[in-house]
């Protein structure tokens, strides 16, 4: 999978500014920054990611289950992502 479109990393950046609740201490050059590297990272790393997951779910899940997958540890790890199971 190829890096996003700059208009793609454009709208992650702008949507990261609406979103952001917490004090930062960068400018919007650094954020946008981050989010080219971040994409940059994913596009240069997403075979050691897809090498590290188990081979019955690697051979048989779709480029979107892995890509949610990611997404979802991801979201949990930083507190966002809720489930029935924590009511």
């Amino acid at each position: 999978m190829a890096v996003l479109p700059d208009l793609d990393r454009n709208r992650i950046w702008r949507w990261f500014m609406r979103q952001n609740s917490e004090p930062c201490a960068f400018t919007k050059t650094d954020l946008r920054a981050a989010v080219d590297a971040t994409d940059s990272w994913i596009d240069s790393n997403a075979s050691s990611f897809n090498t590290a997951l188990p081979a019955a779910f690697r051979t048989n899940a779709s480029l979107t289950q892995k890509t949610l997958l990611f997404c979802y540890v991801a979201m949990r790890r930083a507190g966002l992502l809720k489930v029935q199971e924590d009511s």
